[in-house]
């Protein structure tokens, strides 16, 4: 018979516990995972996992949804990748419907996956607010609860894995703006926008993934006025209000604005590594 862990507290939001391997009390074969004080559990291993590696602690944490994970920290060596020259650069520009707008042209088209399921969510959510709290029906509503948020930040991060690992596949410099997403979402008004696109986890994928393939991600400073800077002839425009989705230039430039500013971005970047170099 398995057993899972049981976690003393009932009213902190995170459930976990962390466990370092003393004297071989917590050790891996195969699909079992050994923990002290319990028998061994059978486990879905996500990758395999070199013989070589040194296996040094295990964090154990149980979801709101009632599902159990296990994340372990392993030793080995150091494993760094030499930098390769940069030929082919993107750059990204942030955008609040869709994640972010390519300086090819291309969007990068995210479903809003928060919006769709918006609808609903609110419906289990009063139906949990009509439960009795500690009723065995709260319980089970507040675990339907948790499937939907769980559901939804797992076809997020799908989305994310997928299109960061395409893009560390094909380009060699991944250019993208340093914004503040914190302050967008609060001063700004934009919070389930901003929320919703995980923007921020998206460009940490994005990081490790360009680092392990020795590519680049240049981060731009957040107050470079890539949006009023013609991608052409390089003249500044004074002012330009958010509804001007089209950049007109004297130049007879006549361009997305948000693709004219992923093309300063790029640009930008481009700059910075060479200088960098």
């Amino acid at each position: 018979m398995y057993r899972f862990p049981c976690f003393k507290s009932k009213k902190s939001s995170k459930r976990s516990y962390t466990t370092n391997v003393v004297n071989r009390n917590v050790f891996l074969e195969g699909k079992r995972l050994k923990l002290p004080k319990m028998s061994a559990v059978r486990i879905k291993l996500h990758r395999p996992i070199p013989e070589e590696w040194k296996l040094k602690s295990v964090t154990v944490s149980h979801e709101p949804s009632g599902k159990y994970f296990a994340s372990l920290l392993f030793c080995c060596e150091n494993q760094t990748v030499e930098k390769i020259p940069a030929e082919k650069f993107l750059g990204i520009d942030f955008a609040m419907h869709g994640l972010g707008v390519f300086s090819t042209g291309e969007k990068a088209a995210y479903p809003m996956f928060y919006r769709r399921s918006e609808k609903k969510l609110a419906r289990e959510q009063r139906r949990l607010s009509k439960c009795q709290k500690g009723s065995r029906n709260y319980g089970k509503q507040k675990k339907r609860v948790a499937l939907c948020h769980e559901k939804i930040r797992n076809q997020r991060k799908d989305f994310q894995h997928k299109l960061s690992t395409s893009l560390a596949e094909i380009y060699d410099a991944v250019c993208v703006e340093d914004l503040s997403l914190k302050a967008m979402a609060g001063g700004l008004h934009f919070g389930k926008g901003v929320h919703d696109n995980g923007y921020g986890q998206f460009l940490s994928m994005l990081e490790y993934k360009m680092e392990e393939r020795g590519k680049y991600l240049i981060k731009v400073n957040r107050y470079f006025a890539s949006s009023k800077i013609c991608s052409v002839c390089g003249k500044k425009k004074a002012e330009l209000s958010l509804s001007e989705r089209i950049y007109y230039c004297e130049c007879g430039n006549r361009m997305d604005r948000d693709v004219n500013a992923a093309v300063n971005i790029m640009n930008e970047g481009k700059r910075i590594l060479t200088e960098c170099a």
